[in-house]
């Protein structure tokens, strides 16, 4: 089974049950009372995408711990993990980089800074610059001296558009950005350019003070009338200016504000080609001694990125997925990747690409497209459509686990281990059930956990038989666990399969849960069990416990109601980290089409569907 490779975090073994029996009869008559409504019944594979490049195996349940930014205290987890993340794939290798050619420096070699580079850093340069009389290069040394005319020298270092610069010295990205709750996606250089230049006839723009000193680099003086505030003042005057658009630098952003890409070009992208993408500036260092200029240069000015793409991690978390019924039925007829073959290659370009899957996955699985079928299960062959998304990791809190079950609730289980596909929120009792899976990438680390908090009884975990992690019986394990992960990863990301809903408000009691989760310190909330999209609710730097989101419902992925509008409309979340932390997150729009096959909404579509979920957003107080 082909997956994508992704990066060792534990490796624990587990014990398997398999001393019981359970009663299938007796489980199909409580899940007919509780089920999912029922149907209303009316080629080529995805291109292989680039393989990530590998980081270095790291071990988190090894002694001593990596450093990831946070200090791990040495108590053991509540639950201990049960889940192993696949290994790491042995790093490519590296071709040695050629020999430059020696450039001859001369007896004086003067260095100048033009007026584009902001003071602070030119304060920077000029002390390295002053400290050093004479300057080593590949043919010798020469005597180092500033001038204050910068055009005389002959090594000059100026603040240029990315693109323009051959050998970057320190680069700096910005993001343009509008408030979360934005229906547009995308903005152009040119519009950017104006309302910087002339913001009274172009439509008014905020700028953060740091990016205020970036932005002349890339369009000229600023006008009267551009909006320079401090960053953490930027949302609250966006708020303030109806239209109005912002920049600030990348790293600074946060899940409050929707980041717009730029001519097409996303800088939240795994996959981002910087050269490609307009807001960014870069340290230029060129003329006869650039080479010997830029060593000496190196690091005078920190970070020399604000956008390390080694540092970033993109996460896809999507909705219900039971490839059953009249679903299983189109995949048989047109191909076990048929419900993937739209959508796959930018679920699977995530570096975490995840899957609720409500129903188990058993070789003798037959499609029952019958009205009211409400006994599911998907062949092990239908695989094959979510292996096509790329999928790293499959929460099980569905409360149709144990449809089949104990005993095809263990075989399901079985079937997933016995493939090396990583599992959360259901297990072979309730410790495994409801323990967390570890993952790392990037050196950004994560916990997952998923429990059930709805009907049927049969669906739910025992001491000693498998199901879902049920939620009000194991509650204050679960908010135990997540305080005590927040202190021992970055990025705490927990699912909830709550009481089932076609609105897409939430309801009171999810409300409350959702937030009681992110206040013992999820930075990720959301709900897997809302046949239609629901409400988002974004959190800040400022915001207590700093960046997050809670994602009330998602939708369906892979399900066959085609009997609404809303059923058939869907979300998928695609969460940015960075450095450690929740930088953005993007509300990915689908359509269900053919019972089986999503795809991407059309601008239309995708803003009656951003109206809607913004419209339902709860209260704040």
């Amino acid at each position: 089974m082909m997956m994508k490779p992704r990066f060792v975090a534990l490796r624990i073994n587990w014990g398997v049950r398999r001393d019981w029996t359970a009663s299938v009869l007796l489980f199909a008559a409580v899940v007919a009372l509780a089920g999912c409504a029922p149907v209303n019944p009316r080629a080529g594979r995805p291109a292989q995408l680039p393989t990530p490049t590998a980081t270095p195996f790291v071990d988190l349940a090894a002694a001593p711990r990596p450093d990831f930014g946070v200090r791990f205290p040495e108590d053991p987890l509540l639950l201990a993990p049960v889940a192993t993340q696949p290994p790491t794939p042995a790093p490519a290798a590296v071709l040695p980089a050629p020999t430059p050619t020696a450039e001859p420096l001369g007896d004086i070699l003067t260095v100048g800074i033009g007026a584009s580079v902001p003071d602070e850093w030119a304060s920077h340069l000029l002390g390295v610059l002053a400290r050093t009389q004479f300057i080593q290069g590949a043919s010798g040394r020469a005597r180092l001296e500033v001038l204050d005319q910068a055009e005389l020298a002959r090594t000059r270092i100026d603040l240029l558009p990315y693109a323009a610069v051959a050998h970057p010295l320190v680069t700096r990205v910005l993001a343009a950005v509008a408030p979360f709750a934005t229906i547009a996606d995308d903005v152009t250089q040119a519009d950017l350019a104006a309302r910087w230049q002339d913001p009274t006839a172009a439509g008014p723009l905020v700028v953060s003070e740091e990016a205020a000193l970036l932005l002349p680099a890339l369009f000229g003086p600023r006008g009267e009338g551009v909006t320079v505030v401090p960053r953490d003042a930027v949302l609250t005057q966006l708020a303030a200016a109806p239209g109005a658009l912002g920049l600030l630098r990348f790293d600074q952003v946060d899940p409050r504000f929707k980041v717009l890409t730029v001519d097409g070009v996303n800088v939240l992208s795994n996959r981002l080609d910087l050269p490609s993408y307009p807001l960014a500036v870069a340290l230029s260092v060129e003329g006869s001694g650039a080479a010997a200029v830029r060593s000496l240069l190196a690091g005078a000015i920190q970070p020399i990125t604000n956008r390390d793409p080694a540092e970033l991690t993109q996460l896809i978390m999507t909705g219900v997925t039971a490839m059953s019924r009249v679903t299983a039925v189109k995949m048989d007829r047109h191909g076990y990747d048929y419900p993937a073959r739209v959508i796959s290659e930018v679920l699977a370009a995530a570096d975490i690409t995840h899957i609720s899957n409500e129903v188990p996955f058993l070789d003798d699985c037959v499609a029952d497209p019958t009205e009211n079928n409400l006994i599911l299960c998907s062949d092990t062959d239908y695989w094959a459509a979510l292996a096509a998304l790329g999928t790293d990791i499959v929460g099980l809190s569905g409360n149709h686990v144990n449809d089949f079950g104990r005993g095809g609730a263990e075989r399901s289980i079985a079937w997933y281990r016995e493939n090396g596909i990583p599992i959360y929120g259901s297990g072979m009792n309730v410790n495994e059930a409801c323990a967390p899976l570890l993952w790392e990438h990037n050196g950004n680390t994560f916990a997952f956990l998923a429990a059930l908090a709805f009907d049927p009884p049969g669906a739910w975990a025992t001491a000693d038989q498998p199901g879902a992690c049920y939620y009000y019986t194991n509650k204050a394990t679960i908010l135990d666990l997540v305080r005590q992960l927040s202190n021992r990863v970055d990025v705490v990301a927990v699912e909830l399969q709550h009481q089932e809903t076609y609105q897409p408000n939430p309801i009171p009691l999810q409300v409350a849960e959702f937030r009681e989760l992110r206040d013992a310190g999820a930075d990720i909330v959301t709900g897997v069990m809302s046949h239609v999209p629901q409400a988002q609710e974004p959190y800040g730097r400022t915001d207590a416990g700093g960046p997050g989101m809670i994602s009330y419902g998602l939708g369906n992925l892979f399900f066959d109601q085609m009997w609404s509008w809303e059923t058939r409309t869907e979300l998928a979340a695609r969460h940015t980290i960075y450095g450690g932390q929740l930088l953005n997150t993007e509300i990915l729009t689908m359509v269900l089409e053919d019972f089986a096959q999503p795809r991407w909404a059309t601008p239309a579509e995708r803003a009656d569907i951003l109206g809607r979920i913004f419209a339902a957003a709860p209260r704040r107080e």
